[in-house]
């Protein structure tokens, strides 16, 4: 999941809607949490991804270590001094960390105590906002990590998908709801927009105002020349990606990136990830999703594909994959600058923790921030002049620049206020047990 950081210092942030958006967005990570077991809490089923336990007591050790100072890391510091190494990702500045490949195998502290953690947490946070005694820089930090909880909610959710689906029970249900099938969205048709000197980013990248939080790697604003192109007005679907499949799609060379075809023949690739094949059938298939196994729905988005097959399928398409730049130039042209409902709303009881439909054409846009994060042909870089803020926050963007893919739009999983024009997700070409999904562009 994105990575990403904000500037420290704002004199504008209103202290009391701040301490009601921390405590919602802590509620919210336990809510998340609570439908699963300890044994599902404890689980890292790969490398990508980690256990929810460590994401609760990872997001909380941000607050105690960029807040409330190392001493803030436990109940009593003095005999818990490992939390600094155990829940520190990767800010190398400030000390050695556990390997994250290892994550599932800290068995202790044990759940009650990581919920205990959370607790001492929330309640010295509220006692300073109580007292009136954040700085304007803490309150900064606050809202950042606010942000940063909402991206790792995100994560939990993706991860304990993943966990759910290595169980040999044909996958347990996160969440018991029924679905409704989806709406068929017709065939694709294409949308033009017009190149040139266009403007993309944030000239105040970085913020913490409470009307436009951003992250740094959002800007700085800055102008790209763009050539006349075409999106097509809605995602891929799981239809789609089935004449993929029966056209040989995934035996064809010809179709694939050099990297993307040995990946693809190494870990044995032959659909999205979570589709399984209905044993009774021999040309069906069935989908893992949050909500138990169920039927392939041809008309919902495909979703959990990589890079490397979402390029291919462009490729056998005749088109191509946007770039992040075409991506947010379309959206500012449509005037539609993000999306702030219907994502990881929890307590929506139609709520189905999958992406849905793009329902019946509209002459305009569809999904644009929808039910999956959009590969785009861009490498993850910094823009022209980018520059980390200094100290370990700094570490929170910069340093992942490299050797990685921008998604754009946001997926069924992703919480609100991380659905906008600029926002830039990204991950690893090869990586699939996140919410990726593709639209087509042409020239």
């Amino acid at each position: 999941m994105t990575a990403t950081s904000a500037s420290t210092t704002s004199n504008r942030l209103d202290p009391d809607r701040l301490s009601r958006r921390f405590a919602d967005v802590r509620a919210r990570t336990e809510r998340l949490a609570d439908p699963l077991s300890a044994e599902d809490q404890v689980v890292q089923s790969m490398e990508d991804t980690s256990p929810t336990k460590w994401h609760r007591a990872h997001t909380s050790w941000f607050f105690a270590e960029f807040v409330l100072g190392a001493d803030g890391t436990s109940g009593d510091p003095a005999d818990r001094p490992e939390y600094r190494f155990l829940y520190n990702s990767y800010y190398d500045a400030v000390g050695a960390r556990h390997p994250r490949p290892s994550r599932g195998l800290v068995t202790r502290p044990s759940l009650a105590e990581v919920t205990a953690y959370r607790r001492h947490v929330d309640a010295a946070i509220a006692e300073l906002f109580e007292r009136g005694d954040l700085s304007d820089e803490q309150l900064a930090i606050v809202e950042l990590g606010t942000h940063h909880e909402e991206q790792h909610q995100e994560l939990l959710m993706i991860d304990i998908k993943h966990v759910l689906s290595m169980n040999p029970a044909v996958g347990p249900a996160y969440a018991d709801r029924r679905v409704a099938p989806a709406v068929d969205p017709g065939a694709a048709s294409f949308i033009e927009f017009d190149g040139g000197i266009v403007q993309i980013g944030l000239a105040d990248a970085g913020s913490t105002l409470p009307d436009r939080f951003s992250f740094d790697n959002e800007g700085p604003a800055h102008e790209v020349r763009l050539y006349d192109f075409e999106l097509a007005d809605r995602l891929v679907t799981a239809g789609d990606w089935l004449a993929f499949m029966a056209d040989g799609g995934y035996d064809r060379p010809e179709l694939w990136k050099s990297d993307g075809w040995y990946r693809a023949k190494a870990e044995s690739w032959d659909a999205p990830l979570y589709w399984r094949r209905n044993p009774d059938q021999i040309d069906a298939w069935w989908i893992h999703t949050l909500t138990g196994m169920r039927d392939i729905d041809p008309h919902e988005p495909v979703c959990h594909v990589s890079h490397y097959e979402a390029d291919a399928f462009a490729t056998w398409s005749g088109a191509r994959l946007p770039t992040e730049f075409e991506w947010e130039h379309a959206a500012r042209t449509l005037g539609r600058s993000s999306a702030t409902t219907g994502f990881l709303d929890e307590r929506n009881g139609d709520f189905s923790f999958h992406p849905s439909s793009a329902g019946p054409a509209t002459g305009g846009m569809r999904q644009l921030f929808g039910d999956t994060w959009e590969w785009t042909s861009s490498a993850y870089q910094p823009y022209p002049g980018f520059r980390p803020v200094d100290g370990a926050i700094g570490e929170y963007n910069g340093k992942f620049m490299s050797g990685q893919q921008v998604m754009r739009g946001g997926g069924a999983l992703t919480p609100p206020g991380h659905t906008r024009t600029t926002y830039r997700n990204f991950f690893h070409p090869h990586t699939r047990w996140h919410l990726g999904g593709l639209r087509l562009a042409r020239d």
